[in-house]
């Protein structure tokens, strides 16, 4: 635009670049989450446990509150993916631990998810290493002033707002029952042997 500083416009279009480059990674792992039946918080939470993880921190690591953190747990408990183990050290603290279905399909999502990804498909390795280099370098910048004196992290906890699901079929093709009215149920069914 007329008037606009070099830097203005440069930093205009890499906003409006990493806009749709997240927009196309969500969308690759909404695609992925719906193909395999999953909830596209599943994604997040399975490729965060790395190591059995409190339940506090992995909150800090999906960026949502302790009450969504739980209903993540839940879900993932409920169909056998994780469980909870009181922290050796604290026994007032809980860790989510993957159990062997969890860490499979961790593997398969991580795997499938690699391929799907831009850099995967539009850069080569010393293309990706520069982009690597590049991102590590914008993450370890500092806040702008006025975030830090409102005591407000980019990188903070936030409430997670769920809409409502659509109707989503299970690998065997039958509907998932409707959830009731303010209730977050996602019933998934996980195949014990994922291929």
């Amino acid at each position: 635009m007329p008037g606009e500083s070099r830097t203005e416009q440069l930093n205009a279009e890499i906003q409006e670049c990493v806009f749709e480059l997240t927009g196309r990674i969500i969308g690759q792992a909404e695609r992925l989450a719906q193909r395999l039946g999953i909830p596209v918080i599943f994604i997040k939470a399975l490729t965060t446990l790395n190591a059995p993880m409190a339940m506090k921190d992995l909150g800090k690591r999906l960026h949502c509150d302790p009450s969504f953190v739980t209903a993540v747990a839940d879900m993932l408990e409920k169909r056998g993916l994780a469980r909870r183990e009181a922290h050796p050290g604290d026994r007032r603290i809980k860790n989510l631990i993957l159990t062997g279905d969890g860490s499979e399909l961790k593997r398969r999502l991580e795997s499938e998810l690699a391929a799907r990804m831009p850099w995967s498909c539009g850069l080569d390795d010393d293309e990706r290493a520069q982009l690597l280099a590049l991102i590590r370098k914008m993450l370890s910048a500092e806040a702008p002033a006025e975030d830090a004196e409102a005591g407000g992290d980019a990188a903070g906890p936030v409430t997670a707002i769920v809409p409502p699901l659509p109707e989503m079929t299970t690998p065997a093709g039958s509907p998932t029952p409707p959830a009731h009215a303010g209730e977050v149920d996602i019933t998934v069914e996980v195949p014990s042997a994922i291929s």
